[in-house]
């Protein structure tokens, strides 16, 4: 009679009811690795594993990918590096590549987890940026229809084969497949008792704010930070100081008054704050790339 195997073995689970695909390391190599599209960021597997009674991995010098996992019912663990973390329904976390790490279902209310595997060349600045270092740490977040359409559009598309096609359309879903996570709150409907991130919030107040001149302790004070603490957060976050994210802001505003109004550059320039018509065709100059006058006598489909 042939061994029924139950819990993880050589770090894979074994269970009823589990989906696994593992592209293979040829097809990698040969197909996707070498291809310029494909190989900036791409799935090498993914799976689902319902209620993963005994499941457990550890890896003293972690993968050359990383990995996403999504809990949607029960519970689980994780360590990386020297930290531990409990995760439950509906949360997610990211475990990113060469880092020591552990994880595993709870003994007595196991996890049921849909995860992908992906690298990348892209995958160290993937990793550097605070977006995705911010889900290293259990994130909560809304579920939705989309996040499981997109992984069965994957994961169907990757049974029927490693051709061109299916790799090509498997790895475009998979930034989309990503950024309903790590973007969650962009994707669905914010509801007025949902907590807003502060940076998300100031950029908000910025738009709404977008024909006024804000100041640095304006915007710290509104969200109860020191200037300086407020704007390395911000800077964390954009990779731009907030007065200069705020100007960028006013020039795109410029940009689309000049492609779809006929107002003076000087009026616009005066619409959106700025009382000095020279000094606004300087900013817009170095942002934009061009001045006013050239921007606005482009023809543009």
């Amino acid at each position: 009679m042939k061994q029924i195997h139950r819990g993880s073995h050589k770090n894979v689970w074994h269970g009823i009811g589990r989906q696994r695909i593992e592209i293979p390391r040829s097809v990698l190599k040969n197909r996707v690795q070498n291809n310029p599209w494909l190989k900036q960021l791409y799935v090498s597997s993914l799976g689902f594993y319902p209620k993963a009674e005994g499941h457990y991995t550890y890896r003293k010098k972690g993968l050359p990918e990383n990995f996403l996992f999504y809990c949607i019912d029960g519970q689980g663990w994780y360590k990386l590096g020297d930290k531990q973390y409990k995760v439950g329904p509906f949360e997610f976390f990211i475990l990113p590549q060469n880092v020591e790490h552990a994880y595993g279902s709870s003994e007595h209310n196991p996890w049921s987890i849909y995860w992908v595997h992906f690298g990348g060349e892209t995958l160290p600045h993937f990793n550097s940026l605070h977006t995705v270092q911010e889900h290293f740490k259990p994130y909560y977040i809304k579920s939705s229809e989309e996040i499981f359409s997109v992984f069965s559009r994957m994961y169907k598309t990757l049974e029927l084969g490693y051709s061109n096609d299916n790799l090509m359309f498997a790895n475009m879903c998979l930034s989309h497949f990503i950024s309903l996570f790590i973007y969650n709150g962009r994707h669905f409907q914010v509801k007025e008792d949902d907590k807003v991130d502060t940076i998300d919030s100031a950029i908000l107040f910025m738009q709404e704010h977008i024909k006024k001149n804000i100041s640095l302790n304006e915007l710290s004070k509104q969200y109860n930070y020191s200037p300086s603490r407020f704007s390395n957060l911000f800077k964390q976050k954009t990779g731009y100081a907030p007065i200069d994210y705020f100007i960028q802001m006013k020039m795109q505003k410029a940009s689309q008054e000049l492609d779809f109004t006929d107002k003076p550059i000087k009026e616009v320039a005066i619409d959106l704050g700025f009382d000095d018509p020279y000094y606004f065709s300087r900013r817009f100059s170095k942002i934009i790339g061009m001045s006013p006058t050239k921007y606005r006598s482009i023809k543009k489909d």
